[in-house]
């Protein structure tokens, strides 16, 4: 039994990650933006519902920590972490502002805003993903299936190549990596990380 579980996931697995090759000048194209983003003095936002709010908060551990290599630290705040903002804001203004309401506080022109859904749907996401664009940030969304309308809301667009959720969040976390690398790369060129 446990056998057959092991083999198909890594049959659906590897279809999955098979498929990102066709996304492969639209994941490059993002991390080289975000390095851009960070070497000239933004910041990266990131939200995201259930597994997506974890993987959010595991790219922010990344770059402002590190991911392979000793550099500077780069600014990027999971906006999924706060659990006092965050009842606050669903109590008084509803569950949909809860990340719209901490970009209009926190994100300034040049920054960079990642919203991730693996439906593509999620309100909440999508309203952080206007209220960014508003304020002239670089907008990622970060999806699977078709896109949804948080694809289509975005500046840039990547979405993995599934229809079910689990493959979409290991799709993702693979992704967001890449672009953690990317990151990295750019901040250890620029020898003296980004600029204040």
């Amino acid at each position: 039994m446990t056998a057959s579980i092991l083999k198909n996931e890594l049959k659906a697995h590897r279809r999955c990650f098979d498929g990102l090759s066709q996304s492969e000048t639209q994941i490059d194209a993002v991390g080289r933006k975000l390095a851009e983003v960070v070497t000239g003095g933004g910041k990266i936002l990131l939200c995201g519902n259930g597994g997506s709010a974890a993987d959010s908060q595991h790219f922010a551990a990344e770059v402002v920590g590190r991911l392979v290599t000793d550099r500077p630290a780069v600014p990027a705040v999971a906006l999924t972490t706060d659990s006092s903002i965050l009842t606050a804001i669903a109590n008084d203004y509803g569950y949909d502002a809860v990340f719209v309401r901490q970009v209009a506080a926190l994100a300034k022109p040049g920054d960079a805003l990642i919203g991730i859904s693996t439906s593509g749907n999620s309100a909440n996401v999508i309203a952080a993903v206007d209220q960014a664009r508003a304020l002239h940030c670089f907008t990622i969304a970060l999806t699977g299936r078709s896109g949804g309308d948080l694809a289509s809301a975005a500046a840039a667009a990547v979405s993995a190549p599934s229809s079910s959720t689990r493959r979409i969040q290991e799709a993702h976390i693979f992704i967001l990596h890449c672009w953690a690398m990317a990151i990295e790369r750019a901040v250890l060129a620029t020898k003296t990380g980004p600029r204040p």
